[in-house]
């Protein structure tokens, strides 16, 4: 999964950064632009299910999911049009299977913001404008680049039919993302990487205060009204603070704040319902390891995750949910317990499921 970070100057986008890659290699000063290159960090999924299940199994060792961040330099008004800016730094997440708005509603006079106050609303409208005129300026080389070509090509002639269509739409200032098109329109753009064809999630910076902020309170102060975008609340700064801490202090820091978790490990599990993915596990001696996958992937296709011949290969699958195998201190005594169960190619894999695959090779 690779997220692409984007925000205006100066909201905190870069300390999020810092706080998810657990290390100060982005600049996060008080002044615009003060990201230049774009920075790349690979961030691990917290589960406390793993090292439960590494417990039951007796494994050596964990291996998390993970997710890649890509933060880029803050966006302003007009960015897309300047050569050394903007287009430059959006072509950075243009390859993101989704974008993180990084949003500011936290006040504070001694950090200061672009636009002279804070204003998550105006911020959203800037941010998404700057990925529209992006999106309009691929699509438009894309026109010019195939349209003596579509004369001869009835493939190459639909597929610029849907450009002219969608490029109509982001003029009106419509995201592809709410443009309602078809399957085979989407396929027909799939190549161009447009911006606002991505699934979006937004993390709302916030004060310490306002970290029990629910999602839909959330929603209507950044003007928000789709069911399916989430949004959460994140204190960059509170998370900065945890960076150095163990997870047992972690835990008592939380727990001080009436918190169940960090805001980071809500944005990396948001961004994993936006983009419909979820973990199975697979559990031995050696190793106890998540795998990341598309909800409602099949047996044989979960097994393609770990190496791609085995969904060729599959048979079957031994299946146990996490807290069965916990539970029950290991394989041998959940199979002892019928918890285990034997699945074939249909078995549709769920989040938590402790899986051991079964070959022909």
């Amino acid at each position: 999964m690779k997220i692409g970070i984007v925000g205006l100057p100066n909201v905190g986008k870069s300390t999020l950064f810092n706080a998810l890659t657990k290390n100060y290699s982005a600049d996060a000063q008080n002044f615009p632009f003060c990201t230049i290159e774009p920075n790349v960090g690979i961030v691990n999924v917290n589960d406390e299910r793993l090292e439960k299940i590494r417990v039951a199994v007796n494994g050596a060792k964990v291996i998390p999911a993970n997710c890649e961040f890509i933060d880029i330099a803050g966006i302003v008004k007009g960015a897309s049009s300047w050569e050394w800016l903007g287009n430059k730094f959006l072509a950075n997440i243009r390859e993101a299977d989704a974008i993180l708005q990084v949003v500011r509603i936290f006040e504070d006079g001694d950090i200061i913001h672009v636009h002279g106050a804070v204003d998550p609303k105006g911020d959203i409208e800037v941010i998404n404008s700057e990925l529209i005129l992006a999106d309009i300026e691929s699509i438009e080389k894309r026109v010019t680049k195939d349209t003596k070509k579509a004369r001869s090509d009835k493939d190459v002639a639909r597929a610029l039919e849907v450009c002219a269509k969608v490029k109509e739409k982001l003029e009106q200032g419509i995201i592809v993302n709410d443009m309602g098109l078809s399957e085979e329109e989407l396929d027909d753009i799939k190549d161009l990487h447009l911006l606002t064809n991505k699934k979006f999630v937004y993390a709302c910076n916030v004060s310490e205060d306002m970290m029990d902020t629910s999602e839909e309170e959330l929603k209507k102060l950044i003007g928000i009204t789709s069911s399916e975008t989430r949004v959460v609340p994140v204190c960059a700064k509170l998370e900065a603070d945890m960076v150095e801490m163990s997870e047992e202090e972690k835990h008592e820091f939380l727990s001080e704040m009436g918190l169940i978790s960090t805001g980071l490990d809500n944005l990396i599990k948001a961004s994993y319902d936006a983009l419909g993915l979820e973990y199975y596990f697979t559990a031995g001696e050696q190793e106890v390891r998540a795998w990341t996958i598309k909800k409602a992937s099949t047996a044989p296709q979960a097994a393609w995750v770990i190496h791609t011949d085995f969904e060729k290969w599959f048979i079957k699958a031994d299946v146990v949910n996490w807290a069965d195998i916990v539970e029950n201190g290991g394989w041998s005594q959940a199979r002892v317990a019928g918890k285990v169960s034997l699945e074939g190619k249909d078995y549709i894999v769920q989040d938590g499921d402790v899986i051991l695959f079964k070959f022909n090779v």
